[in-house]
């Protein structure tokens, strides 16, 4: 796996990089304007990239600003992207449009991750949709899938628990391959091993779903079911890694009756 720790040579890290996207050398020089036998010299390290050939490989690579920083370090230069925690005084305006988003979407749940699943913040539906979950899975950092899934947290609470599985598991799968992050690996290996909790295929729901367009995860609350579908909101021309990574996962109703439950749920919480 890449590490963006690694210290690998930087040959060696362009090379897995562009085997994993999927591309010969002739692809990788054509489309960042180089000659092959350069780009072969540079990961054979017979020849020294510069810091803007670096970044530009990068870029046609598709890398992370994370791993575009590894990148620069393994050939000796000084990272470019700077990485700062959510609580800099630089990032205050990040973290100001995320709590806007955020509160803006009451009363339906939302909540910002980084790029490990970790909650980074909430509007104050999530905890209430939380209630039933043990403790030691409340503890940060709390890892918003585990939680979800384990049959500690919110796992015996979902009615098509298989289906909202496989739906993650897809989500995560991609992330590894874009991110060859080994927590992430880790992370989807866990999942993957939970329990499927008993009787929860019976309770699944196919009314009001948003059928053949989205998935949703149907949440047992009582005698009823709450279906819910999320989208994901991210900083599209974010230069700084932590912002780059954050994400959004807002949950929308997915039937007249949820947004009335969710509705409800709010005034409860007030």
């Amino acid at each position: 796996m890449i590490s963006a720790h690694s210290d690998r040579p930087l040959g060696d890290l362009l090379r897995e990089w562009r085997q994993r996207r999927r591309m010969s050398q002739m692809d990788l020089a054509g489309v960042a304007n180089i000659s092959t036998r350069h780009l072969s010299f540079v990961e054979t390290g017979r020849a020294q990239a510069s810091r803007d050939m670096i970044l530009l490989l990068a870029e046609q690579l598709e890398i992370s600003l994370r791993e575009r920083n590894t990148l620069l370090i393994a050939a000796g230069y000084a990272p470019v992207f700077p990485e700062r925690i959510l609580a800099d005084p630089a990032l205050e305006a990040a973290r100001k449009a995320v709590d806007m988003v955020l509160e803006g979407h009451e009363p339906y749940p939302a909540l910002a991750v980084d790029r490990h699943w970790t909650l980074v913040a909430s509007n104050r539906i999530v905890p209430l949709l939380l209630a039933e979950a043990d403790d030691s899975l409340l503890k940060p950092p709390v890892n918003v899938l585990r939680l979800s899934m384990h049959p500690s947290g919110l796992g015996p609470r979902i009615a098509n628990y298989r289906q909202w599985r496989s739906h993650l598991a897809a989500r995560l799968q991609q992330q590894i391959e874009v991110s060859a992050d080994p927590y992430l690996v880790d992370l989807l290996r866990e999942i993957r091993a939970y329990p499927v909790p008993t009787g929860t295929a019976n309770r699944a729901s196919a009314e009001g779903e948003v059928a053949g367009i989205v998935v949703p995860l149907q949440l047992i609350m009582g005698s009823e079911i709450l279906s819910l579908f999320t989208t994901t909101t991210v900083f599209g021309t974010a230069v700084d890694v932590t912002v780059s990574e954050l994400a959004i996962e807002s949950f929308f109703p997915a039937n007249a009756a949820s947004a009335v439950m969710l509705r409800k749920l709010a005034e409860s919480g007030l």
